[in-house]
């Protein structure tokens, strides 16, 4: 037996209505996602971090996560996990033309303008009906930066774009301008909405200088962290376990010899 039946194996074991585990058999589709998306993001910090051991552990239960929802659907008459599996391989033969079929050469960028429409066909085929829209298939439970990305890029495939980052840099001005009104009015909604905008308006700059704007975003999430934990440690160092006990002006201080110790390296 190769080790994906014995997943599966286990996996029906598990969800066997007499002898399986009353947790998964009380799982379903719904229940399932939160640990999904967990798993996948675990899968995405191992490999910022490095940590190939790991990395291998955090696939195994990405994986795990697929056998789990196409055991449900087996067990509902939907699908299974061999339709899983046989779906993505035609549809990778499909989409890779240039590899399986005699197709030209192709640069780079044909290959990714190739993809998206490929996808794009698909999408149609999918839905033919009146009401559809180039915004069809960018899934609502992205992360927020990713889907305005995705959202942004699908506009730009049809010019409804900034020609350049210079003009989405003038737009992120005049939202914070908006943002900075609102803050006079103290009127919640209006607020939010604004800063909404704004942040929306900033994911328009990072796509248009060709970087990724969760990446973007990690990133600096990393050096905060890292910052941070260098200035409890330089605390610590001081004796000053507590930092409450710290004025704003004090922490300001050392935080600031933080960075400037990371500019010197």
């Amino acid at each position: 037996m190769d080790t994906m039946q014995r997943l599966l194996e286990i996996m029906g074991k598990l969800r066997d209505p007499d002898k399986g585990c009353p947790w998964d058999l009380r799982q379903t589709y719904a229940t399932i996602v939160p640990y999904t998306l967990e798993e996948a993001y675990e899968v995405a910090d191992t490999i910022q971090r490095g940590e190939m051991d790991e990395l291998r552990d955090e696939l195994g239960d990405l994986l795990f996560q697929i056998v789990f929802y196409s055991q449900i659907a087996r067990e509902e008459g939907h699908f299974d996990f061999n339709d899983v599996a046989s779906g993505i391989c035609e549809k990778m033969i499909r989409r890779h033309p240039h590899v399986f079929a005699d197709a030209e050469y192709l640069s780079d960028e044909q290959l990714r303008q190739a993809w998206e429409q490929q996808k794009a066909d698909e999408r149609a085929e999918q839905k033919q009906s009146s009401t559809s829209s180039h915004m069809d298939g960018v899934a609502h439970a992205l992360p927020a930066l990713i889907r305005a990305e995705k959202l942004q890029k699908r506009a730009a495939r049809v010019g409804f774009d900034w020609p350049d980052a210079q003009g989405a840099f003038d737009k992120v001005s005049e939202e914070f301008e908006e943002v900075r009104h609102e803050l006079e009015n103290l009127d919640r909604q209006p607020l939010q909405d604004e800063l909404g905008d704004l942040m929306f308006a900033m994911v328009n700059v990072v796509r248009l200088l060709g970087m990724d704007a969760e990446q973007t975003l990690t990133q600096a999430n990393m050096k905060f962290e890292r910052r941070f934990r260098a200035l409890e440690e330089k605390l610590q160092q001081q004796g000053i376990t507590d930092l409450k006990t710290q004025s704003l002006e004090q922490l300001d201080t050392v935080w600031e010899q933080v960075k400037q110790a990371e500019r010197e390296k």
